[in-house]
């Protein structure tokens, strides 16, 4: 869980580099000195990471050879789902941070768009000398989905017309396990698989660019899970109903297409939209029957 947190905070450092660098106009032919500045930064703030992660959490645990795990059953794979979204956007940040040095489109596909997957593994990699877990295959083809997501739509439309989203909303099973599910709301938002949920949210406009369609309004599909007090098949959660499925279908927005003339609203709706937007939602969950949110967060 720990590791997971680590995800999302990087994830949101990521945006918070997105929002400042968004301040400053692109370069239209390769800066170099901008270039430089991002390959040292992202260089010395990846070691950083994988150093201070491999002291701070790897360093208390007993020491293993080389070794896999498989855990494709933890969870309904929410944490997999988890890793899709975290690879996609350091990839989208990675970039985004060249193109704003001027760097070709080439190498921001070589060198950007893959630097979420080359950083998730290389955690996976410290995963599989630990006694404790192991490297998990299905964690490194999350990280790999997330990542082909990102460069496919730039190969095929030189553009993001679909992109992974995220929500929440509090439980009451947190409070059974607070230590790993999350004793207040800020820790459930990372730990609490049972009120997250993510989504693949597509642009309608971009598919007819030719439309009146509104450009801001997107369909999106989510996936989610329930009554998951422990993440594997553990007796544990027999306390609970037997874990499921969720499968929702609701309206989004991409508040980047919001048409605005202030600076400081874009960097807003820039920073802010990987949050699925609440709205009413159909669910269909692996239990059976479909349900009906007026609003869904």
């Amino acid at each position: 869980m720990f590791k997971k947190n680590i995800y999302l905070l990087l994830l949101s450092l990521s945006i918070s580099t997105v929002a400042q660098t968004s301040f400053y106009k692109k370069a239209d032919t390769l800066n170099t000195k901008r270039r430089n500045a991002i390959a040292i930064s992202a260089t010395t703030m990846t070691a950083g990471a994988l150093i201070a992660l491999n002291q701070l959490w790897y360093k208390e645990y007993p020491r293993s050879n080389f070794h896999l795990k498989n855990d494709n059953k933890d969870w309904k794979q929410m944490d997999k789902t988890g890793h899709f979204m975290t690879s996609y956007y350091l990839g989208k940040l990675g970039m985004e941070v060249l193109d704003w040095a001027g760097v070709s489109e080439k190498h921001q596909i070589i060198y950007g768009a893959t630097y979420g997957f080359s950083f998730l593994t290389a955690v996976e990699i410290l995963d599989g000398y630990s006694d404790e877990w192991g490297a998990s295959p299905g964690d490194i083809v999350a990280n790999a989905a997330g990542t082909g997501l990102l460069i496919g739509q730039e190969l095929l439309w030189n553009e993001q017309r679909i992109t992974v989203k995220y929500s929440f909303h509090p439980t009451e099973i947190a409070k059974q396990r607070p230590n790993t599910l999350g004793k207040n709301y800020l820790q459930q938002t990372l730990k609490d698989y049972n009120g997250q949920t993510y989504w693949l949210s597509a642009n309608i406009w971009s598919f007819n660019k030719e439309s009146s369609f509104p450009k801001w309004i997107n369909i999106a599909l989510g996936y989610g899970a329930d009554q998951m007090l422990y993440g594997n098949s553990n007796t544990g959660n027999a306390m609970l109903e037997n874990p499921y499925r969720q499968f929702y279908l609701s309206l989004d927005l991409d508040l980047t297409k919001i048409e605005t003339n202030s600076e400081f609203l874009k960097t807003i709706f820039s920073v802010i939209n990987f949050i699925k937007i609440p709205a009413p939602a159909l669910e269909i969950s692996s239990k059976g029957g479909l349900s009906f949110h007026y609003l869904y967060f």
